[in-house]
């Protein structure tokens, strides 16, 4: 009999991978070793320069497919010198596994794969388990779990559900689950007046009254209070750039962009509308040229409560003992590309430690994550109603 998948050493063995976005490290090359070990049908779907695995137990044309999402890649070290451990040394002390990536989210994807292959080898379920692992999540996510996304429309391969494994627990395991996610847009502006004399003011159009005033009405407006399973939408402005080393140079251009979270109430198109508009009356008031440049990360979203969400908080509850909280709070995910495919939710360790020095995971939690995954997996397949 095969023996059980230690998912903390699978955890420390990825994090050996040194996949600093969009390097692959070898990650995703284990993963697939271990998986079609298991009877995975796998398959390398590369694009861009970025590395992704699609893995599929089971037939591909059964109506019930539970499916995993996760990424490999990890954000930069910072400064290695300010790490008290190995960054890719996947040492372990006191209890705690240190390593980037240990915690977002080599931890939730070893968790899920060890799950996933214990589960179809002792108890081959009805139906079919898929993993999607991604390079590029840390990255632009252009050709990430995107790609994934194309390469399983192009096959005809299909998802009914997804448990996305990033990290959602603020504090204690079991806390909270994702039933959404805010949408991200960022607005880059550029206001063009005409540079001048600092002692003759009057002879110039200085660009800096108007973008202050511009960002002012931005940071004062109120987006909104809040929706049902939403936060207040919020705008940061993150930076105004001028440049100027002269005191006595009126510039002829400033810089300044902001960054805005919305909540269900918004969409990207009317965020940029609402933008475009408070520009225009600040151009006009202060005879300047006003550029503006969005991008739009993602649109919010929401999988309402229901058997998905009840699911995973069966899980959860079982093994922790914690009914987790269903939140949308946080930044984006990759689960904002799946809610299009299917319906997803998040769940996985405490995130406290992630893209910090000395990045690092409890061991306990680890197998931990594992036993709710493979709880998810039996309950999910034994049910008729997910």
């Amino acid at each position: 009999m095969t023996s059980p998948t230690d998912p903390a050493k699978l955890t420390a063995a990825l994090v050996k991978c040194p996949s600093i976005t969009p390097e692959e490290g070898g990650a995703l090359v284990l993963l697939q070793d271990l998986l079609e070990s298991a009877g995975f049908v796998c398959a390398r779907v590369d694009r861009g320069g970025v590395c992704n695995l699609f893995a599929r137990w089971g037939d591909k044309e059964h109506p019930r497919t539970f499916g995993f999402n996760g990424h490999t890649d990890v954000v930069p070290l910072g400064n290695p010198e300010d790490w008290s451990k190995p960054p890719f040394g996947a040492e372990i002390h006191d209890g705690f596994l240190y390593g980037r990536g240990a915690t977002d989210m080599k931890s939730g994807v070893a968790a899920f794969a060890a799950a996933a292959v214990d589960f179809v080898r002792e108890t081959p379920p009805d139906g079919a388990v898929i993993l999607t692992i991604t390079g590029d999540e840390e990255g632009d996510a252009l050709d990430g779990t995107t790609a994934l996304l194309d390469y399983m429309a192009t096959e005809g391969e299909r998802m009914s559900v997804c448990l996305v494994g990033e990290p959602t627990s603020p504090d204690h395991m079991g806390q909270m689950m994702k039933i959404g996610r805010r949408g991200s847009l960022t607005a880059w502006f550029t206001v063009t007046g005409e540079q001048g004399h600092s002692a003759y003011p009057h002879r110039a159009n200085n660009p800096l009254p108007a973008m202050a005033r511009l960002m002012d009405r931005l940071a004062s407006h109120e987006l909104d209070t809040g929706t049902e399973h939403f936060d207040a939408s919020t705008l940061a402005v993150v930076t105004i750039d001028t440049g100027n080393p002269a005191t006595n140079v009126i510039p002829a251009q400033t810089k300044a962009t902001v960054n805005i979270r919305f909540n269900d109430a918004h969409s990207g198109a009317s965020i940029t509308e609402w933008l475009d508009k408070e520009a225009k009356v600040v151009a006009q008031q202060f005879g300047v040229q006003i550029d503006m440049d969005v991008k739009i990360s993602g649109e919010s979203f929401i999988t309402p409560p229901g058997p998905l969400s009840e699911l995973v908080a069966r899980a959860v509850e079982a093994k922790t003992g914690v009914v987790p909280e269903l939140s949308t709070t946080g930044g984006t995910s990759d689960a904002r590309f799946v809610k299009n495919h299917c319906p997803v939710v998040e769940f996985g360790l405490v995130g406290k430690t992630m893209h910090q020095v000395d990045e690092r995971v409890e061991v306990q939690q680890i197998h931990q994550l594992k036993e709710i995954y493979s709880q998810i997996l039996r309950d999910y397949f034994a049910s008729n109603n997910t």
